[in-house]
């Protein structure tokens, strides 16, 4: 008997990372300001942002009595700094200037309720990231792709910006915006079998 699972988040490559694992996520997205929450340790702000996200979707009327809701989000922290989207594209080029040849931290919140019962559990997962010494010319052609700005960190490793990635500590599907392995242990958690939520 599958679980509907309901990805409070807009991210295509959540999405894609969760139907590539045997899950049919249905996407409602939260429609959470993220400004709301400031001056937190990257870490916990993307919890907690993760829990608003869950939160504010698994509140509405129209999701499954039955369903599992899954809240992400993701920030990079570098230097200490939470590092979500750019602004705008010379928000994207200055990051990368500060980014290349060192490594930044990508710190993704989950937070899963069940609708059923109302439990939630919730975590962070970090992977270290290295970032490749790139000139000003990738730089300016990189953002020019319009893929970093529509990304936490300002990059992608599943996309144009896996080029200029060299290298990981931690769990890979963490980097693209959800840890399988984390979100398995969570819906453990709250009392339910993985192979469950394959489609």
């Amino acid at each position: 008997m599958s679980t509907a699972f309901v990805l409070a988040s807009a991210s295509p490559a959540r999405r894609t990372t969760l139907r590539a694992a045997g899950l049919d996520p249905v996407v409602v997205v939260s429609g959470v300001d993220e400004s709301r929450l400031a001056d937190l340790p990257p870490a916990e702000l993307a919890l907690q942002l993760a829990e608003l996200k869950c939160a504010a979707v698994a509140e509405r009327d129209d999701i499954p009595a039955d369903a599992l809701v899954l809240g992400c989000d993701s920030v990079l922290d570098l230097d200490g700094e939470a590092l979500g989207k750019p602004r705008d594209e010379e928000d994207a080029r200055s990051r990368w200037r500060a980014m290349r040849g060192r490594s930044g931290v990508l710190h993704s919140g989950h937070c899963l309720r069940d609708v059923a019962s109302g439990r939630v559990a919730a975590a962070t997962a970090s992977t270290t990231v290295h970032f490749a010494e790139v000139s000003d010319a990738e730089i300016d052609a990189y953002v020019a792709t319009g893929e970093p700005l529509h990304v936490a960190g300002a990059f992608t490793i599943d996309g144009f910006g896996g080029a200029f990635i060299t290298g990981i500590e931690g769990d890979h599907h963490n980097v693209v915006g959800v840890s399988l392995p984390l979100l398995r242990e969570l819906v453990l958690e709250l009392g339910h079998s993985w192979p469950d939520l394959w489609a």
